[in-house]
């Protein structure tokens, strides 16, 4: 990691943040998330610039389901520092592979992709952009 990055496992005292970049949880999942260590901030220079967020597909599989950099760090090599702690976090409890996804009509795809991520399925929901699952072994 480089210099003035740091990550940490997320917190109580992190929701205010957390929850001014992701729209997808409610304040309740939030905490739900912290009590379970489910999720990391990332800071540069010592402000908090990032979230990652994940669960368990099928109970033993890490899903990244959420990675988000805030708007003034991105472009910046900030959200490839957090998936790669994240990636070695997942390895070193004995993972073998992750998972992540994102709409087909975002850009996301290319990103994950470049990091080592691979196609690995799809969901299809009526009315909605195709869901793309990228996977990556860490072994």
């Amino acid at each position: 990691m480089r210099k003035g990055v740091t990550v940490r496992g997320v917190c109580a005292a992190d929701k205010e943040f957390w929850l001014s970049l992701d729209k997808h949880i409610s304040p309740a999942e939030f905490d739900k998330k912290a009590e379970d260590k489910r999720g990391y901030v990332l800071f540069a220079d010592g402000e908090p610039a990032g979230i990652l967020r994940y669960n368990l597909f099928w109970d033993n599989t890490p899903f990244c389901t959420m990675l988000y950099i805030g708007e003034g760090y991105r472009r910046k090599g900030y959200g490839a520092e957090l998936l790669d702690f994240w990636e070695k976090e997942m390895a070193a409890a004995g993972y073998d592979f992750v998972l992540t996804s994102t709409r087909a009509d975002e850009e996301a795809q290319n990103f994950y992709r470049a990091l080592g991520y691979r196609d690995c399925g799809s969901l299809i929901l009526s009315g909605q952009p195709t869901e793309i699952f990228l996977c990556k072994n860490l072994r």
